[in-house]
């Protein structure tokens, strides 16, 4: 097993307190509990003074949520479903996936997106250990087992008994690469391409690519 570590001593996208079940700061209403919490008092302050001064407007909070909402999955897939069927972009992709990504008109902004690819002797498996940089912009808001502690940390010890348990065995034989992402960089999986679609199309192959192979802790679906 090979785990790839970087430096965490800077700004992260974590899921923290202050954030919404929705990955981003929303007008907020004290809850049933009766009262906001500390965080969020501080970004409605800070929130509301950039308004005020002019720095933004409502409008442009509005607009930063809509983007964040539009970020999902199927942006991914159909990312690794043009590298499957288009070897030149694959190339392009492995060796500069955030150029790649623009290619198809899909922003990711001064993340560097690093593309790892499975083959029949090599899976990688993506974590952040520190917290839950994830390439939010392909795949739209980790998932809760992502930014869990178990995870985080298990995927780093035992990884091959972790993605047992998340019905994707991996054999001895193979190897196993962990990825630690950090805030200036982002991986994404690009999974094996299952056997028999070769005639399927490229809408029909992003169908196969779900959330969770693009982390790793699946395979791509079979048609």
């Amino acid at each position: 097993m090979t785990i790839d570590h970087h430096d965490h001593e800077h700004g992260h996208d974590h899921g923290h307190d202050h954030e919404d079940n929705h990955g981003h700061h929303h007008p907020t209403l004290p809850d049933e509990a009766g009262g906001l919490s500390q965080y969020q008092v501080m970004e409605i302050a800070v929130r509301e003074l950039l308004i005020e001064k002019g720095v933004f407007g409502a409008a442009d909070v509005r607009r930063a949520i809509e983007a964040m909402d539009g970020r999902h999955a199927g942006l991914g897939a159909s990312f690794v479903a043009r590298a499957w069927v288009d070897p030149a972009f694959k190339a392009r992709a492995l060796a500069d996936g955030s150029a790649a990504a623009r290619e198809l008109g899909l922003e990711i902004g001064p993340t560097r997106l690093i593309v790892v690819e499975n083959t029949q002797s090599l899976h990688n498996l993506v974590v952040c250990t520190l917290c839950s940089c994830y390439p939010r912009m392909l795949l739209g808001l980790p998932p809760d087992w992502y930014k869990s502690r178990a995870y985080r940390s298990r995927a780093v010890h035992e990884p091959r008994a972790v993605l047992a348990e998340f019905g994707t065995p991996i054999a001895e034989d193979v190897e196993l690469r962990v990825h630690d992402s950090t805030a200036d960089m982002r991986y994404l999986v690009m999974p094996l391409r299952p056997a028999g679609t070769e005639a399927l199309d490229e809408a029909a192959l992003a169908a196969l690519v779900t959330r969770d192979s693009m982390i790793g802790v699946a395979l791509a679906e079979t048609p």
